[in-house]
């Protein structure tokens, strides 16, 4: 793993989390894969293996670059900016 510039800049504690699914996942009838917390602000978004891909789309619009894994039992993060896990 490796440390990016955005980890530091990142709020503490983490943000909690603003639902426990994916609510535009909810919203378009489709099921979430797996869920990732944005760790700027707690948005839920479904992972790059759902069919929509809404954790990146909320990274795309805005600009929030450290998510987290969402599932029980795991404790990785990532920098979409940087492209690794941190």
């Amino acid at each position: 793993m490796s440390e990016c510039p955005h980890v530091a800049e990142l709020p503490r504690p983490e943000p909690a989390p603003l639902s426990d699914t994916c609510p535009e996942c909810l919203k378009e009838g489709t099921h979430p894969v797996q869920l990732r917390l944005c760790l700027v602000c707690g948005h839920v978004g479904c992972c790059d293996s759902s069919p929509h891909q809404h954790a990146t789309g909320h990274f795309k619009e805005t600009g929030h670059a450290v998510m987290r894994t969402f599932e029980p039992g795991e404790s990785w993060r990532w920098c979409f900016v940087d492209g690794v896990l941190v």
